[in-house]
């Protein structure tokens, strides 16, 4: 099934999207939840009520009065307000070049165990404009990532089962102030004020059984499920970024058996995969530095449009928009 939440009448929307037309959930049946929220606090109930409805469109029992057009809704996230935000570090290729663009060994940690961060899930948001501020302008970046939502409350989940908490799966843009985020990450804690501003989730939810097609095997060593599907970036209509979530060496599976060692993760917990291999204009650069030394760095400016896709996920689109303000954190560093 396919879920998306958009903006009605200034409230968030839940609805089933069949075929590029949207089914307010709500009003094809009221007993049905109604926001993205409601439907993630009794998953399995909202879900049955959901796969009677989706039944119905398919066999025609619901006419065009019952939707609207997916491209005439205001989209939001697919998950608006999550109830955490953990971004993990899944594919080796972008830690692998990113380590050797800065003249490192590759770190073995990586292989040993999967890594996560915290960022603020109180500043999720969907398609549409981004707005930043003026220290956010330097080195602006995109980051390709897809995303999970937790569906069901869970401690101590062994990654053998752990693909069982997952509700569905998203893309994801993990914006990156890269200037804020490097100065910080000298005193080894963050990234705070270079992540905290933005992160961006497609429309559309799509639940793991859309997916059985594309289903792979995880890497030799890893446990859980891994899919094959295209992950691109564009900006300003020209292709910047590809590379396919099925290059993740950890799984999602994994990462969920490590975020939940020792704690409760809940429903609407969204974990994002971290940056595909060339998914962000940091590794890109550093790259292009690396094979020409008059290679000329790119970064996001004002008016950008960031387009990133994900096969059988959607496209998530942004525009970049600059706050008229000269106000500047990195103005108030001490001497």
């Amino acid at each position: 099934m396919i879920l998306v939440t958009y903006n009605k009448d200034g409230r968030e929307q839940l609805s089933i999207c069949v075929q590029s037309a949207l089914y307010d959930t709500n009003s094809i049946n009221t007993a049905a939840p109604a926001t993205m929220a409601q439907l993630l606090q009794d998953w399995d109930a909202g879900m049955t009520i959901l796969k009677q409805e989706e039944a119905k469109i398919l066999s025609g029992e619901r006419d065009e009065a019952d939707c609207i057009a997916y491209d005439d809704a205001q989209l939001m996230a697919a998950v608006p307000k999550p109830t955490s935000c953990r971004d993990g570090y899944a594919f080796r290729q972008h830690v692998a070049a990113a380590r050797r663009n800065r003249k490192v060994d590759m770190i073995p940690e990586f292989d040993q165990y999967p890594i996560f961060y915290f960022t603020n899930h109180n500043s999720v948001q969907g398609p549409g404009a981004i707005s930043v501020m003026p220290d956010h302008l330097k080195k602006l970046d995109f980051e390709l990532e897809a995303a999970i939502v937790i569906c069901k409350k869970g401690r101590n989940i062994p990654a053998s089962e752990a693909d069982n908490y997952i509700g569905g799966y998203m893309v994801m843009n993990d914006m990156s102030a890269r200037t804020l985020q490097m100065e910080e990450m000298l005193l080894n804690l963050g990234p705070a004020k270079g992540k905290d501003f933005c992160t961006v989730l497609g429309a559309m939810l799509v639940t793991p059984d859309e997916l059985e097609q594309q289903k792979i095997p995880a890497k030799p060593g890893h446990t859980g499920n891994n899919y094959n599907l295209k992950m691109q970036c564009l900006v300003n209509n020209k292709l910047v970024s590809e590379g396919n979530m099925g290059d993740m060496d950890w799984t999602f599976a994994e990462i969920i058996e490590r975020c939940s060692y020792g704690v409760d993760i809940y429903p609407g917990d969204v974990i994002g995969s971290g940056t595909v291999g060339t998914g962000c204009f940091l590794e890109l650069n550093g790259t292009g530095k690396l094979n020409d030394p008059n290679y000329q760095e790119q970064w996001l400016q004002d008016g950008d449009v960031v387009v990133c896709k994900v096969q059988d996920l959607g496209t998530l689109t942004n525009n970049i928009v600059a706050e008229n303000t000269d106000w500047s954190i990195l103005n108030l560093k001490k001497k």
